[in-house]
């Protein structure tokens, strides 16, 4: 592959990992998301100031990055790519978060809030045959994944672990839990659409 001369070093060792990446390396992607996680996710925490808000949509461009890895040409830095689609996708979650309806009075917030409450405790006999076919038919899905998958799934979504849990469960790094966090949803999301479910 040739790469431009105008490309810092960094940037050239970033082109080659995303070649490999391309070629479904998972240590490539793993590399390109511990090197730039941290970054990212502070310039993303400065623009939402919400740190939770922040760690999914470092997640959310990574993915958006990664699925997108064949339309990125090596003109300009990974880096600079992978900035502009977080910035963007980050515009779009702000924009989207502000058009959504807040009510201006607290107490109409609580009257809310308390009559989801209520609702929620007190499930009619089919939404609960409905929530518990759901909840099976994700199982079954769960269950085609490869054993490590299924078990990151597991960790995360049913058990309610941390990345940090995770990471020190599995005795792998961060920056690995996550990129196959990431392999694992989005195989679950293609599992999802050949069985017609949503």
């Amino acid at each position: 592959m040739e790469v431009s001369n105008g490309l810092s070093e960094k940037a050239r060792n970033d082109l080659l990992l995303v070649e490999l990446a391309k070629n479904g390396s998972e240590k490539a992607f793993s590399s390109l998301l511990n090197r730039y996680r941290d970054s990212l996710y502070f310039m993303l925490l400065k623009m939402v100031n919400n740190a939770s808000d922040a760690e999914d949509l470092t997640i959310e461009a990574f993915g958006k990055a990664f699925r997108s890895l064949d339309s990125f040409t090596p003109d300009y830095a990974f880096s600079t790519w992978l900035f502009r689609i977080a910035t963007n996708n980050c515009i779009d979650f702000i924009r989207k978060k502000q058009i959504s309806p807040t009510p201006i009075d607290p107490l109409q917030e609580d009257l809310e809030h308390i009559t989801v409450s209520l609702q929620s405790d007190l499930p009619d006999p089919e939404e609960t045959l409905i929530n518990d076919q759901k909840i099976a038919v994700l199982r079954d899905i769960v269950n085609q994944l490869k054993p490590r998958y299924r078990n990151l799934i597991e960790l995360r979504y049913y058990k309610e672990y941390s990345y940090e849990e995770i990471s020190t469960e599995l005795k792998l790094p961060i920056g690995t839990v996550k990129a196959q966090l990431y392999r694992a949803k989005s195989l679950l999301f293609n599992i999802f659409t050949k069985t017609g479910n949503r």
